[in-house]
């Protein structure tokens, strides 16, 4: 059965300031209301999520929560410490970085994010950003892949789940292009997926999804609003795919909104709900600016949604024919 969990990214400060109070706040709030996977990155605001979350984690029975985080990613002290500015909008810590898949490097991310977390073990542990969205040159994925594989990096993840340290192993991805080397190259448990399936993206059903799921593979979505339209509707300066959405997203999710008008239907609602339906979506990991998004993601997710609404969707070539939709 699916879960919901909170997705870090926000606590790292990539679009919007967050206060340190409310960073906790958030994360109290989602484990006060019951929800027990947590979701960050060393690359969140270069290690500040993972010191945000961990300071509330830190103060809870660990047998009730799960945690994952990342590797892919080192960070280092900057060459000019004076005048470097952190890259997510200079809101992260002062920290360098430098791409890292191999043996060495994927055991020296886990171990510093042990620290910053507070913690001495994560659950889940993922190859983050291995795609075209963070390496433009096919030469950079050739050189990264072969980092980690032949005794690189996947070795050490390896090691840590026979030595009981993670219980699985994930891929965190923007795109889904790299699923299938993935896949053939790697035996990973899950992918976390950022954008490839939502109300406005179901290309994944043709070939990815069944690669996954003859594997036995499972899915977290984590951009359930892809990215931001299909929380905020399409308005001036909408997010899809983080940056500007262009005039075809946001025609298409005029249409959505107008078909959720006529139902009394939330947006945000069916954004949420609707990738919880494809039963190889083993969880959706939405994150949190405010206290109130934690609220108001869990009121949507409870909110009634008649079959109609999905009929019509259905019907008005607005989500695929063979896309599972909640019952």
């Amino acid at each position: 059965m699916a879960c919901v969990g909170l997705g870090g990214a926000p606590m790292g400060e990539r679009r919007v300031r967050v206060a340190d109070a409310e960073a906790e706040a958030i994360v109290e709030a989602a484990f006060g209301a019951g929800l027990t996977l947590f979701d960050t990155s060393p690359w969140y605001g270069q290690g500040k999520s993972e010191l945000r979350m961990g300071r509330v984690l830190a103060r809870k029975l660990r047998a009730s929560f799960v945690l994952s985080t990342k590797v892919g990613r080192v960070f280092f002290r900057p060459s000019d410490p004076a005048t470097f500015a952190p890259p997510w909008m200079g809101h992260g810590l002062p920290f360098d970085f430098r791409f890292d898949y191999t043996y060495d490097g994927v055991m020296r991310s886990y171990e510093d994010s042990l620290t910053r977390l507070g913690l001495n073990r994560v659950d889940l542990l993922l190859i983050h950003d291995l795609d075209r969205m963070w390496h433009p040159d096919p030469a950079d994925i050739e050189r990264h892949f072969r980092a980690l594989g032949a005794g690189g990096g996947f070795r050490a993840l390896s090691e840590l789940k026979r030595a009981g340290e993670i219980k699985a192993i994930g891929a965190g991805l923007t795109f889904a292009d790299p699923v299938p080397r993935l896949l053939a190259e790697f035996d990973l448990d899950f992918f976390l997926l950022a954008m490839p399936y939502s109300l406005l993206d179901q290309d994944v059903l043709d070939a990815i999804f069944p690669a996954c799921a003859a594997r036995g593979v499972g899915i977290v979505i984590g951009s359930v609003f892809a990215s931001g339209i299909l929380a905020t509707g399409p308005v001036a300066g909408a997010v899809y795919n983080y940056a500007p959405a262009p005039p075809a997203v946001m025609e298409k999710t005029r249409r959505i909104q107008t078909v959720c008008a006529r139902h009394a239907v939330a947006l945000p609602a069916a954004a949420l709900q609707f990738p919880l339906a494809h039963p190889l979506v083993t969880a959706i990991i939405p994150g949190a600016y405010r206290v109130s998004h934690v609220r108001d993601n869990l009121a949507h997710l409870r909110a009634p949604i008649p079959a109609a609404f999905w009929a019509e969707l259905r019907a008005e070539g607005l989500i695929r024919a063979d896309a599972p939709t909640p019952a």
